[in-house]
């Protein structure tokens, strides 16, 4: 489930990015997305690829990975997101909210460490 008001569009200085075209309340779950569950020797394979920025760690001991599928990929990482994202480890899905009112217009982001508060630095900040 990808909420209708969603769409990608592309910024010059950070690539394809997930929009609203609609305002859209706090509190809304925006998207709900299936992912491909892997194990962590996958990885190493997928970190020689493109895929590296794109997965994500899984389980309750974060000894796999998956990619999501959907808009989950495409949402950009800001320390003052105003999405975030969960992780239903049984489900195989993860799942989007809002945290604050999206206005139309507005990109849609979520921070990558996973907690919205979270500032922490991203791994491509700390190469």
């Amino acid at each position: 489930m990808i909420h209708p008001s969603l769409y990608i569009d592309f910024l010059e200085k950070k690539g394809k990015c997930v929009f609203t075209s609609e305002a859209i309340p706090e509190g809304v779950v925006v998207e709900i997305s299936p992912v491909i569950v892997m194990q962590a020797t996958d990885r190493i394979h997928l970190d020689k690829t493109l895929l590296h920025d794109y997965i994500f760690e899984w389980g309750e001991l974060k000894d796999q990975c998956c990619m999501a599928l959907g808009f989950i990929p495409i949402y950009n990482h800001s320390y003052a997101s105003n999405c975030e994202y969960f992780m239903d480890y049984d489900s195989e899905i993860i799942f989007v909210k809002t945290i604050r009112q999206i206005e139309m217009g507005e990109e849609l982001t979520f921070n990558y460490n996973g907690d919205w508060n979270n500032e922490t630095p991203v791994w491509f900040e700390t190469v």
